[in-house]
């Protein structure tokens, strides 16, 4: 993707490809939310129709496979949030730092690209 409209084409595919995928599926997500290449799902068909879902997006074009995640004890890392089940049933969210998060950091002197610090 070095074309710099690369990823804004690829966004654009995305879209369409989300929208048709999911009008043509027998049973519909709650809610769908994507960044990039991340998805956020809220499934209330059950698991079995939940992997039917995915077989069917994966279905659509080879060469673009899905995988998911599946939330553990009413938590779900996504990006550098873990999102949770509140007590009323309502969402929740923290910051999420993965078991390999070292807490090094870009000095600010560095002779880094401005954009990555």
């Amino acid at each position: 993707m070095g074309f710099p409209l690369s990823p804004v084409i690829a966004n654009f595919y995305m879209e369409y490809f989300e929208t048709k995928a999911i009008e043509k599926a027998t049973h519909k997500p709650a809610c769908w939310y994507r960044y990039v290449d991340d998805t956020f799902v809220i499934w209330p068909h059950g698991h079995e129709k939940l992997i039917e879902f995915l077989n069917h997006l994966n279905g659509i074009q080879n060469k673009i496979q899905f995988t998911m995640e599946i939330e553990e004890a009413g938590h779900l890392p996504l990006l550098d949030i873990n999102i949770y089940w509140k007590i009323d049933c309502s969402l929740g969210h923290k910051v999420y730092r993965k078991p390999t998060h070292t807490n090094l950091y870009l000095h600010q002197k560095s002779h880094h690209h401005p954009a990555n610090k």
